[in-house]
């Protein structure tokens, strides 16, 4: 594939998400990123009906991951010897789809997103105009960078394209995600209680640290209880907003 074409299929893999249908999911999304190639191949009429057909069946994965399959599929194509089936293009595309969406949940919407929102959030409860755009510098060139590399990758290597994303270990990323969000999110609290929100102003750093520390041992005694990280974020969330309240903080006097 030429490179501008390969540059228009990578940019259009961005828009997977905007045709998203209930029959087929992500199905235009994925046919919509395939047409440069499709323009750029010389096929015949029943070739071209069955190349769209083949890619217009029901596509569903996480969107950020869709890049490297997208390059993976392209490659395939490319390969296809002429009068081939395609089976093997669409057992590589059905059996990636459900691995990559499981993957991309887990590390983008289940960890990154999460630690992003909390260093934003941090940030904005310390008064820092900045904490919109550090939640996008945290979150943002990860996931791009996902997009581009698995895509050069999944092109680079056809139907061994899984074996990038196999040889980053999102799942075991995520974990280590996680646990750095109870970490900051700690830090925050510590600020919390040092710089004087609501009725906690004059606690001295020396008492706001072991509170901290004593926060992230009782987050990991409750992760080895089996206790979801996710849980533990969302609950340390709540109690901090409702720590942060003046107003009820007095009525529970």
């Amino acid at each position: 594939m030429k490179k501008g074409s390969l540059i228009k299929v990578f940019i259009r893999s961005f828009f997977i998400h905007t045709a998203l249908n209930f029959r087929r999911m992500q199905n235009l999304g994925f046919m919509y990123a395939m047409i440069p190639l499709f323009r750029e191949r010389k096929l015949s009429r029943r070739e071209e009906e069955e190349f769209l057909l083949r890619h217009l069946q029901m596509f569903n994965t996480h969107p950020y991951l869709s890049a490297p399959l997208i390059g993976s599929i392209a490659r395939m194509e490319e390969q296809k010897p002429e009068g081939d089936d395609a089976s093997s293009i669409l057992m590589v595309k059905q059996s990636l789809m459900g691995p990559y969406a499981a993957i991309g949940d887990t590390f983008f919407w289940g960890a990154l997103r999460p630690c992003s929102g909390i260093i934003g959030a941090g940030l904005a409860w310390l008064g820092s105009i900045l904490a919109p755009v550090a939640f996008l510098l945290v979150y943002t060139p990860a996931h791009i960078w996902v997009r581009a590399r698995g895509f050069m990758e999944g092109y680079a290597r056809g139907k061994q394209g899984i074996e990038f994303i196999r040889g980053i270990d999102l799942p075991r990323i995520a974990n280590r995600v996680r646990w750095l969000s109870l970490v900051i999110l700690a830090f925050f609290g510590a600020c919390y209680f040092h710089d004087g929100y609501a009725n906690f102003s004059g606690i001295p750093w020396f008492v706001a640290v072991p509170v901290s520390l004593g926060t992230i041992l009782l987050c990991w005694l409750l992760v080895k209880r089996g206790i979801s990280q996710i849980y533990i974020l969302y609950g340390a969330v709540i109690l901090f907003l409702l720590f942060s309240s003046k107003e009820l903080l007095l009525c529970w006097k």
